[in-house]
This record gives C-alpha cells, structure tokens and sequence, in this order.
C-alpha cells in the first residue's frame, strides 16, 4: 500500500474515535496520550475490511498512535514479520493493553514466537518481560500446530520471574500458566505442579501468582473441559 492509502486509514481511525472513552482507558492503567479512543471491536472491523498487509502494518506501527498500532498488529502477516520487527516493537509498548494486543493478534503466531517469549521473559523492561508471557499465554490457546512438548520450556521461565512484584508482570506469568494449563490434560499436572513449587516461595508475587493459578486450573469447570476434551 502507498501512503495515500494509509492517511486513509488514518481517517478511519478518526471516524470512529470517541474521546469520551479515554478518561476510562486511563482509569484502567492505558497509556491514552497518543490514543483516539477507537473500541477493539471497531479496529477489527475494519481490520477484515483491510486484510493481511505488511506494509501498511509497518506505516500504522510508525504513526505512533495508539488505536493505529493495534490495527497494525491485526493487519500484519506473521510470516512476513522478521526479529528486527519484533525487536522494534516490543521497546514501543508503552501499555499492556498494546502488549497484549500485538502478543496474541500477531507475535504468538510468528515463526520466532517460541523464541522471544523466553527470551523476552528474562528481560527488565516491564512490558517487555510481560510481552514474553503474553506469548505464552496467547500460543497455549492459537498455536494448534505445535506439540504440547515445546510449552514444557516456558514453565521453567514461569518459576524464576514468579518473585517479580510489578503488577503487569505477575499478572502476565498467571495468565501464561493459567492457559498453558488449561491447553491440555498433560499441561494442566505440569502447570498445577508449577504452581505447586511457585506457592512455596516466600514473596508476596509468588503466594498471589499460585492462588491465581490454583483457583482457576482447580475449578471444576476447567476438570470437566479438560476430562471431555481427553475422550
């Protein structure tokens, strides 16, 4: 696409942006300072409408507005996507909810997605770590073509970041070992252990993270999915 196509969808954008809902993103922990106030919804919307264009998701991502980075993420073709890229991207979150949105649109769906979620997990930068475990979380649910065995790497990652106390990044190691946990009956014992091991350790991020995880992963709800699913 040429750049004449991308102000275009810059006025989309505009269209839909309603900046009576940023004072509510804002009181929800999002960064609202270069943001429009366009619903998820409506940008993907209008992402169907767009379909998989590398290019324009390259011209979205560089505006720096941020309902235009989320549709940048929707839009980009995962196959197209390199390292260089995501290593761009990833130092240009700046809120979880973009973290999140790029994680599980786009990057959890990359042929180096394994890779940077443990790499990422190791890393300082708030949303950066919390970008490795949304990667879990979002490949545990959308990565159908891979083995139960290659999630067996991430709990290791999980454990050793369950002492960190910001809260957008404990958040992110339960929610990783919540979905790995609920992707199979194997990965339900190995995450319940997981959370087993986290719970023993004495920091207040662990004892939250364990009862965050056991909660979910020990409801009857989860056996019962997880029973149906192993017939």
């Amino acid at each position: 696409m040429q750049s004449s196509d991308v102000r275009s969808v810059l006025r989309s954008l505009e269209a839909f942006a309603d900046p009576a809902r940023l004072e509510g993103m804002a009181r929800v922990g999002i960064d609202t300072n270069t943001a429009l106030g366009v619903t998820v919804t409506e940008l993907r919307r209008l992402g169907r409408s767009l379909g998989r264009d590398h290019a324009l998701a390259a011209e979205l991502w560089a505006s720096g507005i941020h309902d235009a980075r989320i549709l940048a993420s929707i839009v980009d073709d995962p196959e197209a996507v390199t390292k260089r890229q995501m290593e761009s991207w990833v130092r240009g979150f700046g809120s979880w909810d973009l973290c999140d949105q790029v994680c599980m649109n786009l990057f959890d769906r990359t042929p180096f997605a394994f890779e940077k979620a443990v790499e990422w997990s190791a890393r300082e930068p708030e949303f950066e770590k919390r970008a490795g475990f949304a990667i879990m979380a979002s490949a545990a649910v959308h990565r159908k073509d891979r083995p139960d065995r290659d999630f067996h790497a991430f709990l290791p990652r999980i454990r050793a970041e369950a002492t960190d106390e910001r809260n957008y990044v404990k958040k992110g190691v339960s929610w990783a070992l919540r979905q790995i946990g609920k992707r199979s009956a194997g990965l339900h014992a190995k995450a319940l252990a997981t959370a087993h091991r986290i719970e023993a350790i004495d920091a207040p991020s662990a004892r939250w993270i364990a009862r965050d995880v056991l909660r979910e992963l020990e409801s009857p709800a989860v056996r019962q999915r997880l029973a149906r699913a192993a017939r």
